[in-house]
């Protein structure tokens, strides 16, 4: 089993630096600053930057900031998860906000707390001299967004592994977006993550949960369908793609 949980680890890692390094996500005096949501991805997130950031170079700094809305129902451990950063050598912030779902009615409840949330941690990011915010994202994450925006919104789009917000005078990065969530779901398994009691009332109006099942359809024709769908967004062949007259 010992050999098992080490095979895991090691592929993760892979995954993990080969993400850093081809999408250049961390330089020299880096302040980074970790969403910490309490799911697993956001804890694996945390682990595997606290861990970089004590073995290998560049030098960087690492803080992780856990968002509490008032005004929805998550029952997280505060305490568990500042044990947790702490047990890492990370300082651990509380932020706490709310949003009222009525003020915009063009937007869904669930894009106005995940709005809210983001712009906590840009507050936050700010406060402590921070220059990146790094989010839990994993490649599966990116491609069912991928099949979401050309679904829904008519667009190839998706969320890159980074993202420089030059208005905000900050960069998104998403450091495990290699890393598969199978691989993450037996890690939060072995490393014993304790699972947050997560009940969101809006939960149920993402289309997520649906393109999760959809891209497992895809794997089901062909086992390397999100290779192939991942080397797609970098492989745009404009010539056999529809062009409208120019006027």
């Amino acid at each position: 089993m010992a050999k098992e949980n080490d095979k895991l680890m090691k592929r993760i890692e892979r995954c993990f630096s080969r993400g850093v390094v081809d999408y250049g996500l961390i330089a020299d005096d880096d302040r980074i600053l970790v969403g910490l949501s309490g799911g697993k991805d956001s804890l694996a997130l945390l682990e595997l930057l606290a861990k970089r950031a004590k073995v290998y170079k560049p030098r960087f700094t690492v803080i992780a900031a856990h968002v509490v809305m008032r005004n929805i129902p998550y029952q997280t451990d505060v305490e568990y998860l500042r044990s947790f950063t702490q047990s890492l050598g990370v300082e651990f912030v509380l932020y706490e906000t709310e949003f009222d779902a009525s003020t915009d009615t063009r937007k869904s409840p669930c894009f106005l707390c995940s709005w809210n949330r983001r712009k906590a941690l840009f507050t936050i990011a700010k406060e402590h001299q921070c220059n990146k915010i790094a989010l839990g994202h994993h490649m599966d994450d990116i491609l069912e967004t991928l099949l979401m925006n050309i679904t829904f919104q008519g667009a190839f789009s998706s969320m890159p592994p980074k993202l420089v917000m030059r208005k905000f005078d900050m960069t998104i990065i998403r450091p495990m977006c290699l890393v598969h969530e199978a691989d993450l779901k037996q890690l939060a398994v072995e490393h014993a993550y304790k699972e947050q009691l997560k009940r969101c009332p809006y939960e149920h109006e993402s289309h997520r949960t649906s393109m999760h099942g959809i891209l497992q359809q895809l794997e089901a024709m062909n086992p390397e369908a999100r290779y192939s769908l991942w080397g797609s967004m970098s492989n745009i062949q404009d010539e056999l793609l529809p062009q409208k007259n120019k006027k």
